[in-house]
């Protein structure tokens, strides 16, 4: 499944890329405030900034900004990108989520759930209103972008998927998932399923008699598997 996802974003290098998993939320999908380090001048008992070599001296303190994820990078990004290049196409921006059924997707995904369901023109059909945090970092790093952009998503008051945003995810239905996935947010996608097939290796198994090919082996357990749990998954 990465691999065949692999295929189609690898030519584009600025895929942004998030693993879920048990402990994922909102925060660490989307963004919030975390402690940074950022340089600051330091002040002599006068009050005077301190200079050495006629430069001003900083030190490192710790402050507060809000810091974006895998979610909130790619939507920038996408809506940057809505420019048409010279041949008149937009270029994609890809989010690769791998092992989306490992995390609490209700959780994670919070009202962005709403911006999977696109229209015609594959924007979000509805839209929803941004956090001021959120607001705020959207509409700083929008403000210089060249794209024709709608002044309600540049001034980030409210979120919509533009159609060069492109959501691939990955999960292994065979895995015990950690966490339900409804069926609301299953609509939302288009299912590709990825069946085990013959690499064309021509393994042997060889055990002291005639190897056994390993193909043949996988076809007669699986068939054993299926026939005794009913469960094709396994």
């Amino acid at each position: 499944k990465s691999h065949g996802i692999e295929g189609i974003v690898g030519v584009h290098d600025d895929t942004v890329r998030t693993t879920f998993h048990p402990d994922s939320d909102y925060a660490t999908f989307v963004g919030c405030y975390k402690p940074t380090m950022v340089p600051q001048v330091k002040y002599g008992l006068q009050g005077k900034p301190i200079e050495q070599g006629g430069k001003e001296v900083t030190e490192e303190v710790i402050a507060y900004s809000y810091v974006p994820q895998a979610f909130t990078k790619a939507y920038v990004r996408a809506w940057r990108k809505m420019t048409p290049g010279p041949d008149g196409k937009i270029a994609p921006q890809f989010l690769v989520i791998e092992e989306i059924n490992r995390g609490n997707c209700a959780q994670i995904f919070g009202d962005l759930f709403q911006l999977l369901h696109r229209d015609g023109t594959h924007y979000s059909k509805y839209a929803i209103e941004a956090d001021s945090d959120l607001a705020k970092y959207i509409a700083k790093e929008l403000s210089s972008a060249s794209a024709s952009i709608p002044d309600e998503i540049r001034s980030g008051k409210i979120l919509k998927l533009p159609p060069n945003l492109y959501i691939w995810a990955t999960m292994n239905t065979s895995d015990q998932s950690l966490f339900p996935m409804d069926s609301a947010f299953k609509r939302r996608w288009e299912w590709e399923y990825i069946p085990i097939k013959d690499a064309g290796k021509n393994w042997k198994i060889v055990a002291g008699g005639t190897p056994f090919p390993w193909w043949g082996f996988i076809e007669t357990v699986n068939k054993y598997i299926l026939d005794t749990l009913k469960n094709e998954d396994k």
